[in-house]
């Protein structure tokens, strides 16, 4: 006995697909945000137990309707040379030299914004600048990640746009969810 799909019974099909796909997206958009939330949230929990927010945060939204700052990347120079903020003077962490930046920016009221990959080594040097009489010193708050997350550009030594970005390790990696992770600079671009 031979089967026919009948007009209804197509109908039926396509409806039954149509729901399918629709809920296939749902569930796609779902598990993007959701991730997008966790991981703020894993952010969020890492600045709290590492930070004492003795610098304050500015926000990345927030550096949109601010005057131009001065931006200090306090990675290390690996780090700096695979991506960076556009026009950031790299100061290093454990090399780090007060000198150095006072003879850059002589100014103590120059804004100054100071930046790594999540914001915790920052807050040391923005500790050190402040008690050094600069006046206006913030903490990009989640570093260069979160300017990275946000979808934000970021440069290389050549002072190229690139989407890489070093995490440092695989652990802090994980915090960065836009951009190509690099861990080793032989295989940034």
């Amino acid at each position: 006995m031979r089967q026919y799909l009948t007009q209804s019974k197509i109908v039926s099909l396509i409806l039954l697909l149509a729901f399918n796909m629709r809920y296939f997206y749902s569930l796609i958009a779902f598990l993007f945000l959701t991730t997008t939330v966790f991981g703020q949230k894993k952010l969020e929990r890492t600045l709290d137990q590492l930070n004492s927010e003795s610098v304050p945060y500015i926000y990345v939204n927030e550096l949109k309707q601010e005057t131009t700052p001065v931006f200090l990347d306090t990675r290390q120079q690996e780090e700096y040379k695979v991506s960076h903020l556009k026009d950031a003077i790299w100061v290093g962490y454990k090399t780090f030299d007060q000198d150095a930046v006072t003879a850059k920016i002589i100014d103590k009221n120059t804004p100054i914004v100071v930046y790594c990959s999540i914001g915790v080594r920052s807050e040391d040097i923005g500790e050190k600048l402040l008690k050094a009489g600069y006046t206006d010193v913030k903490n990009l708050y989640g570093g260069i990640f979160e300017w990275k997350n946000q979808g934000n550009s970021v440069y290389n030594n050549d002072t190229t746009e690139t989407d890489s970005v070093h995490t440092f390790n695989k652990k802090w990696g994980k915090l960065l969810n836009n951009g190509v992770k690099v861990y080793d600079t032989n295989q940034s671009n």
